[in-house]
């Protein structure tokens, strides 16, 4: 695959063959950070875990607490008193079975997030074919199955992250912007590793991290030292 100027030389700066400490790895997709806009930063993390056993999935969230630096869209699907409480608590779209042919047959789906209360499950579940597929499927492990929707709005908003395995058994988390500090990368980068580290199923013997990677949207990867996971 060809690269532009701009990623080769950003590239140069990598040592392909070093483990960097995140501290180093942080400071140097800053430097690579070289495109028009503000460039999204992703962890890849290489696990051990055999998603094809239900005893090895690992399907979370954390709130990152320098947030995510992006604007999330969050939609609520509630009943009665839930429904005032979800606006109230800032969402920013609210409703119930009239949503559906919305998004069914218009494709609507002008939504980052989806929130729904329990009783509601009956109703999202007619949308599993077009919500799974996208990873925008209410999911209580998430918390975004909650008869307490102000925590769950607030906890979005705030910057909460969902991490899961991919088929490929690969966790891919992006954990705020190109323009935060090192000091703001580095604290979700933790926050997010920790909540990682404790989600580890049991069944999982020896190493269970296999590689860590840090890349900014445009960027090349740096790979960050996993052998103490």
């Amino acid at each position: 695959m060809k690269h532009g100027k701009k990623y080769n030389d950003a590239a140069k700066l990598i040592d392909r063959t070093k483990l960097y400490e995140p501290e180093e790895a942080v400071a140097l997709i800053k430097k690579t950070a070289t495109a028009k806009f503000d460039e999204t930063v992703e962890l890849n993390i290489r696990t051990s875990c055999d998603g094809r056993h239900a005893d090895q999935q690992i399907r979370g969230a954390v709130v990152l607490p320098a947030g995510t630096g992006k604007k999330v869209r969050v939609l609520v699907f509630a009943k009665g008193t839930k429904v005032d409480e979800a606006q109230a608590a800032g969402a920013d779209y609210v409703g119930g079975e009239e949503l559906i042919p919305k998004i069914q047959k218009e494709g609507w789906l002008d939504f980052d997030v989806v929130v729904a209360t329990p009783d509601m499950m009956s109703v999202v579940g007619r949308l599993g074919k077009v919500l799974g597929p996208k990873g925008l499927m209410p999911n209580p492990k998430a918390g975004t199955v909650t008869m307490d929707v102000t925590k769950a709005i607030n906890d979005i908003k705030a910057g909460k992250v969902e991490y899961r395995l991919d088929k490929a058994n690969i966790i891919h988390v992006a954990i705020g912007k190109a323009s935060f500090t090192e000091e703001q990368l580095l604290s979700n980068y933790n926050a997010l590793m920790n909540a990682i580290e404790r989600a580890k199923p049991s069944t999982v013997k020896g190493q269970y991290l296999k590689s860590i990677s840090i890349a900014t949207t445009m960027g090349p990867g740096v790979k960050i030292v996993a052998n103490r996971y």
